[in-house]
């Protein structure tokens, strides 16, 4: 298979299990099941220890582009290990690999995508660039930084805050409108479009 037939990888990032689900560190996760939905299907084991869809994404009829859109099941900073497994099992080049996280240094609900970087102490980030390199594309989910003295595991393991869930719904369909837009017109435009 050459670069140009290989699907794109979408990875969102989170914890498995539904005692994380609604984590801010789960906003990957978030993000993946909408996209599922708009793909119209539905997650299945993978024996990367992922769920993963295969489908298309794009708008019916224009043909899309072809996606595999996986959440790893080990938790967080574990999940090269499964990301690994899935770019090698569909020979995926790094330019279609996109990761969607949680990011303490943008505020909520800014939304930011980049190729390339440092993890910024992000331990599912720190796992993947530690496995693949860094050289991955992201769309980074600001969820703002701890109030006080609140340790930082201790925030982003906690649900998002009934203000912040007034506009969750609005912010994570931003952010797949984002990863959208990055597969099918390229990082330029997304960033220029969707980077707050």
């Amino acid at each position: 298979m050459s670069d140009a037939d290989a699907p794109w990888l979408v990875v969102g990032l989170g914890n498995p299990g539904p005692e994380y689900a609604a984590n801010r560190h789960n906003a990957g996760f978030m993000v993946a099941d909408l996209l599922a939905g708009r793909m119209g299907g539905r997650f299945r084991a993978h024996r990367s220890r992922a769920q993963v869809l295969e489908g298309r994404l794009g708008a019916p009829g224009a043909g899309g582009r072809r996606v595999v859109l996986a959440k790893p099941m080990s938790f967080m900073n574990l999940s090269g290990g499964p990301v690994t497994a899935l770019r090698d099992f569909y020979k995926v080049p790094p330019e279609r690999l996109v990761v969607v996280h949680d990011e303490l240094d943008l505020d909520y609900g800014a939304l930011r995508l980049k190729r390339g970087g440092g993890d910024n102490g992000h331990n599912g980030l720190k796992s993947l660039s530690k496995a693949l390199g860094p050289d991955y594309h992201r769309v980074r989910f600001g969820i703002g930084r701890p109030p006080g003295r609140m340790q930082v595991a201790d925030f982003v393991l906690k649900d998002f805050s009934a203000a912040e869930r007034k506009e969750l719904d609005y912010l994570v369909d931003r952010a797949a409108d984002a990863v959208e837009c990055l597969v099918l017109d390229g990082l330029e435009r997304a960033q220029n479009t969707y980077n707050s």
